[in-house]
């Protein structure tokens, strides 16, 4: 019991306090793909204590001590035994680790599967009213309004439209399509869904409020760091300018948007990269994130192994 109290005081400290933390972080614009890790990891730490809580309350740590066997045959008992299923703490620990993922799992599918719809009856659309240009690789819409972003998908494409071709010089249309294509080929979409289910499947929860945020803050920073590796920042910065109030659609990814001019300081004063030493350390918080709860939840079982054993080989 103590084990599970530990870990559900971390996954309550850690959703209330890494939000603080990591928002602090003044590297995140240096590099914004170690900065998506680390809200990935916050919040898959918060979810996994919470789980190993559960799981810490329907199996104590003396019986994971007699090893593997002994935690198979428990947990076969608490799938086929009535009588061990009547502790109440057995009881509350497998509802409420089976209600987090039922809840994970009914919200994902519903992230994922409404996001699915909405882009397929969205490019059935553009299917009648674009014209795909081999040249630019995208498919051109006759629209005024100046837009340009990419519908996800198993078919992904980018989209732009007329009123923004005539408004971009060609070398900003370029660095705006390949935007664009960074979006489609670093599966962001699926970066945003994950951390949309979190933040609808458990309301109210700071750490995953923030990290939707951030992560779509940051997802666009780093479709701009790529599409700037073969294309000048200025005009990046410049095609940001123009599309800036642009209004993509809820379900697409684009190039515009509320953060655009936020961006365009970001291109044309670039930082400098985080070095090795900050990486590192970027990438070891990452570890101590995942790895934390784990941590906490083994911690008795191995020094209950160890007892036993020990016990054992001394009394031979």
């Amino acid at each position: 019991m103590t084990v599970a109290i530990a870990l559900a005081l971390y996954g309550a400290l850690a959703a209330l306090l890494l939000p603080r933390l990591l928002r602090r972080a003044r590297w995140a614009d240096r590099a914004p793909r170690l900065a998506i890790v680390m809200w990935q990891a916050a919040s898959v730490s918060v979810v996994v204590s919470v789980l190993l809580s559960a799981f810490a309350v329907a199996v104590p740590a003396s019986v994971v001590g007699h090893g593997l066997a002994g935690l198979f045959e428990a947990c076969a008992a608490l799938l086929g035994d009535g009588a061990t299923l009547s502790s109440t703490s057995t009881r509350a620990g497998l509802v409420v680790g089976g209600l987090v993922l039922a809840r994970l799992a009914h919200i994902g599918g519903v992230v994922l599967l409404g996001a699915r719809r909405e882009r397929r009856r969205h490019g059935e659309a553009l299917s009648l009213l674009g014209k795909h240009d081999l040249d630019l690789g995208a498919l051109v819409v006759d629209y005024d309004e100046r837009l340009a972003y990419c519908l996800p998908g198993r078919k992904g494409h980018t989209v732009i439209t007329t009123g923004a071709l005539r408004s971009l010089a060609p070398e900003q249309v370029a660095a705006v399509l390949a935007h664009e294509h960074a979006h489609l080929r670093g599966r962001h979409h699926l970066v945003l869904a994950g951390a949309e289910t979190l933040a609808r499947a458990f309301p109210r929860v700071p750490l995953f409020e923030q990290a939707r945020a951030e992560i779509a803050r940051l997802v666009e920073l780093l479709a701009d760091d790529m599409a700037a590796r073969r294309h000048p920042r200025v005009h990046i910065a410049a095609a940001l300018v123009r599309l800036a109030t642009g209004r993509v659609p809820a379900f697409a990814l684009g190039a515009g948007g509320e953060t655009a001019l936020t961006r365009v300081r970001r291109m044309l004063h670039p930082q400098e990269p985080l070095d090795r030493r900050e990486r590192l350390a970027g990438l070891l918080a990452v570890t101590v994130l995942l790895a934390g709860p784990a941590t906490l939840a083994v911690a008795p079982g191995v020094g209950a192994f160890l007892a036993h054993h020990c016990h054992s080989f001394l009394t031979l």
